[in-house]
Parts: structure tokens; C-alpha cells; sequence
């Protein structure tokens, strides 16, 4: 970002009240170990299936264990699962649309042709067929998941340089003797990176909820590690006698979800040339002495 936009940021009194919720949210599972109250796996068969109490506030599931403290630790393999996921799909799809843009001819039909045949499978039943194949677990959804999402920000990433590639700038330091390694690392990229900040902040949203289903379909997340996806799985059997269960694991992927996708559209307006911060109207003071 130039300072403009920063500005623009820092004047945005919703992008700084949601850029400092998605901190907390990704702080949460850093400090997991220092915040939580109990011990995710500990049992307590004396204090199970409680909707509250002072020692539990969020109650305790089947088998005793802390429903806030599972919470909690519960966002470590969530949180870490999507961010490594959308690590690896936007370094893969920046990289490919760069070159696809940059170099053009046959390079750019090549990597072209080739989205569009990723593209054209259904990302979700792709991803449940390859872990199905390789089995549950973490590792195999962020293989399965990286396999099929990194076809947008190829997309994008190409657009974005086949327009900033001919403009004045490049074409000066392309004269001035600039390498083309230099040329792309100091023009190319810091004007293409704020603009893919957008798909990347909104990917986190996405790959979440992608994530939760496949462990509610019990793909991913296996016991007795604490995941929300897995969380709501275990207590679907509950629904109706301990709904807490199933309401605080939602809860806490609803709002993660939309923090992130507001996140990334109050990124869009910031970045958005035509966005102008609104202004307050000043009130005119009424006169009550009027001359003739």
C-alpha cells in the first residue's frame, strides 16, 4: 500500500474496528495455552452434558470436557489449516498469472488452458473424493484444498499485470535498462499486491467454511483433537438435549467467517480509487435576528 491508501485506512473508522477484531481472532489460538481455563481433553464425568456454571462458563460436553476451553484450542487446527491454505494457493496463483502475464504467447495459453480445466471441476466434490481417497486428517484436506483454489488468484494476478505491463512507468524503467527480475519484483508486484490482499483476506472465509464441512462430514479433524467442524459433527446426535453443543461451535465460525469477508470489503472500498471518505454535514446556524 502507498501512504495514500494507508491513510485512507486509518481513516476508515470500520476497517480499523475489523482489522483489530481479525488480530484478536488470530491471537486467540497463539494464546490458547495462557487463556483457556481447562485442559481441552480433560473428562469430567461428574460435571457433563451442563449448559453453564462458574467453572464451565459455555457448559461441558459428553464427556465432561470444557466447551469454552475446546473452543478455544479448537481454532488452532482451523485457523491453521486455512492460513496454510491459503498460503499455498495464493503463492501458487500469483506465480502462475505472473508468468502467464508477464511472459504472454504460448505460456499464457498453456497456464490459461490449464485453469480452465481445474476451473471446470466442482472445487467441494473434488475435495471430498481426494480426502476420501487419502484418507481424514489435516494434512490430507490441505493437500485436497491447495489442489483446486488457487485458480482465482491466477486469474486475477494475470489481469492485473497484462494492465500494468504496457503502462508509462514500465515501459520508462524497461528503456532505463531495468532487468526484467528487478522490473517485476519493483514495479509489478507492489501494484498488484493490494488489489490480491482483497481475494486473500476473503479467502479466509471461504476456506473456513470449506474446512468445517469437511469435518462435519468427518473428513478432516479427528478426535480427540478439539475442531469446530468436528465439534459441530459430535454434537449434531445432541441437538435436542444439549444444544449448546452445536450453537457456540456455529457461533464461532459464522463470526470469523464474516469478520474476514467484511474485512476484505472494507479493503476493496479502501483501495478503490473512486472511494471518498464521507463527510459530516455541517449545520448552519440559525439567525433569530434578522435585518431588513
Amino acid at each position: 500500500m502507498n501512504r495514500s491508501m494507508v491513510k485512507k485506512a486509518l481513516r476508515n473508522p470500520q476497517f480499523m474496528l475489523l482489522l483489530v477484531l481479525a488480530i484478536v481472532l488470530i491471537l486467540i489460538p497463539i494464546l490458547a495455552p495462557v487463556i483457556a481455563p481447562h485442559d481441552p481433553l480433560q473428562e469430567d464425568f461428574a460435571n457433563f452434558m451442563i449448559s453453564g456454571s462458574r467453572e464451565y462458563p459455555l457448559g461441558t460436553d459428553q464427556l465432561g470436557r470444557c466447551l469454552l476451553s475446546r473452543l478455544i484450542w479448537g481454532a488452532r487446527p482451523s485457523m491453521l489449516v486455512v492460513f496454510v491454505v491459503v498460503a499455498i494457493v495464493a503463492t501458487v496463483g500469483i506465480v502462475m498469472g505472473i508468468t502467464a502475464g508477464w511472459i504472454g504467447g504460448w505460456v499464457d495459453t498453456l497456464l490459461s488452458r490449464f485453469t480452465d480445466i481445474v476451473v471446470a471441476i466442482p472445487s467441494t466434490v473434488f475435495v471430498i473424493a481426494l480426502v476420501s481417497v487419502l484418507g481424514p486428517g489435516l494434512k490430507n484436506t490441505i493437500i485436497a484444498m491447495s489442489l483446486v483454489g488457487w485458480t482465482e488468484y491466477m486469474r486475477v494476478t494475470r489481469a492485473l499485470v497484462m494492465s500494468i505491463k504496457n503502462n508509462t512507468f514500465t515501459e520508462e524503467a524497461r528503456l532505463g535498462g531495468l532487468p526484467e527480475g528487478q522490473l517485476i519484483h519493483r514495479n509489478i508486484v507492489p501494484n498488484i499486491m493490494p488489489y490480491l490482499l482483497v481475494n486473500i483476506t476473503q479467502d479466509i472465509g471461504a476456506n473456513l467454511l470449506t474446512l468445517s464441512g469437511l469435518s462435519l462430514l468427518g473428513l478432516s479433524s479427528q478426535p480427540p483433537t478439539p475442531e469446530w467442524g468436528f465439534m459441530l459433527s459430535q454434537g449434531r446426535q445432541y441437538i435436542q438435549t444439549a444444544p449448546w453443543l452445536i450453537v457456540y461451535p456455529g457461533l464461532a465460525i459464522v463470526l470469523n467467517v464474516v469478520i474476514f469477508n467484511l474485512l476484505g470489503d472494507s479493503l476493496r472500498d479502501i483501495l478503490d480509487p473512486r472511494y471518498e471518505r464521507p463527510r459530516r454535514k455541517r449545520r448552519k446556524l440559525k439567525t433569530w435576528l434578522e435585518t431588513d
